[in-house]
Parts: structure tokens; C-alpha cells; sequence
């Protein structure tokens, strides 16, 4: 019997444990913080998908696992010329459920992918959307811009930096008149 697993109310053991499997498209809309860090409009969906399993069969009690693997590609504003750019997310990540928070502190130090309290009731969507906002960069911008920003190109920088003064150029001139 196979056993449907909701995505908001996500049963972590169950899930682990019948090594399922679940995928889908989310719509940007109800990502509302990834939403906010977007220009408006021209972002798409994002695919996710979600698979279980049970590691160290042989313990007592053998780990839950999920995988968590999403793509998005999100409208940013360039920070280095202005203009709009398609910034492509990918997140591919590992998490280890357990049963308390102090287990998850003792084993947080000691492994490198993240570890959860196990939930009857995980929202997967929420989890996603705060990894999308983890894998957002910094400060976005072109590999290579597609023109340079408005009001500066290279020939009026330069020539604004020969029109300044140099700031030493009064100490100068003081230092001849003595």
C-alpha cells in the first residue's frame, strides 16, 4: 500500500521510511519572502522534488534522511550596471532528522549537512523556500555586463577623475611657496 504524503503536513518517518519520493512546481506567488527579493513578474516556478530514506539498517534506530533538490530562476536587478538579469538557483542538499534538539545540537557540530527535529507534520514548502533564500547570491550581478550604467561609461569616468583636483595638489603649492 502506497501511502500519500502531503507537502505542507510532511510525516518525516513515514516518508524516510517508505523511501518515497515526491516532486512538483511551486508558483512564485506563494513563495512570499523569495517573492520579495524579486522583480516583479518575470520570475518563473520553481521544480522541486523530495526523496526519503532509512541509513545504518542495521542500528536500533536508522537514520531519516531527505533530499531536497529545487531549481528556480529568479528576475534580480544587477548591482554593477542596473539592469535586470535572470539569476538561475540550484539547491541539492541533505538533512538528517532526529528525534530531540539536543541530538540535532550534539550532531549539528559534527556532520556537515543539517540536521532537523523529525515532524509528523514538516512543511516542505517552507524548508524550500528558506533554502532558495540561502542559495540567493549576495549582491547579483552579469558575469559581464550588457552595457555599462546609465550616465558612466569608460571615456566620461576617466574623464570626470582628470577634471577632480588632486587632493594633495594645495599642499603643493604650499610647500613651493616656502
Amino acid at each position: 500500500m502506497t501511502k500519500d504524503f502531503q507537502v505542507e503536513r510532511l510525516d518525516v518517518p513515514a516518508f524516510a521510511a517508505a523511501g518515497a519520493t515526491l516532486t512538483g512546481q511551486v508558483p512564485m506567488a506563494r513563495l512570499d519572502r523569495l517573492a520579495a527579493e524579486c522583480e516583479t513578474g518575470a520570475s518563473s516556478a520553481v521544480d522541486w522534488e523530495a526523496a526519503g530514506e532509512l541509513r545504518d539498517m542495521n542500528s536500533p534506530s536508522p537514520q531519516q534522511w531527505v533530499r531536497l533538490c529545487a531549481r528556480a530562476k529568479l528576475a534580480r536587478t544587477c548591482q554593477r550596471c542596473l539592469q535586470p538579469m535572470l539569476v538561475e538557483l540550484m539547491v541539492d542538499r541533505w538533512f538528517c532528522f532526529v528525534a530531540d534538539e539536543a541530538t540535532a545540537s550534539a550532531l549539528d557540530d559534527e556532520m556537515e549537512e543539517d540536521v532537523l527535529v523529525s515532524s509528523r507534520s514538516l512543511d516542505l514548502i517552507e524548508l524550500l523556500e528558506d533554502e532558495l533564500l540561502l542559495a540567493m547570491p549576495l549582491v547579483p550581478r552579469h558575469d559581464v555586463c550588457p552595457e555599462p550604467a546609465a550616465g558612466l561609461s569608460a571615456g566620461s569616468a576617466q574623464g570626470a577623475a582628470d577634471e577632480r583636483p588632486h587632493p594633495f595638489a594645495a599642499l603643493a603649492k604650499m610647500r613651493l611657496n616656502q
